[in-house]
């Protein structure tokens, strides 16, 4: 899998997971929610994501669009 792949996969884990928290634990989960979203905003303005270059130490192989970091 490339690094690509992999953030987009840990975003929507991230996503999936925080609506879980929002909805069965505390409204003030939705906060998570809303971190995560203006990362990945962020991210598409910048082309820096912390994911990434955390991905990229454990050795994921680069992609398309996190390579060039």
């Amino acid at each position: 899998m490339t690094l690509d792949r992999s953030v987009l996969a840990f975003a929507g884990v991230m996503i999936l997971l925080s609506v879980a928290l929002t909805a069965w634990v505390s409204p003030l989960f939705v906060w998570f929610t809303v971190f995560i979203g203006a990362n990945l905003l962020q991210s598409a303005f910048t082309g820096f994501c912390p994911a990434a270059s955390v991905f990229k130490m454990f050795g994921v192989k680069p992609g398309c669009a996190f390579g060039a970091q």
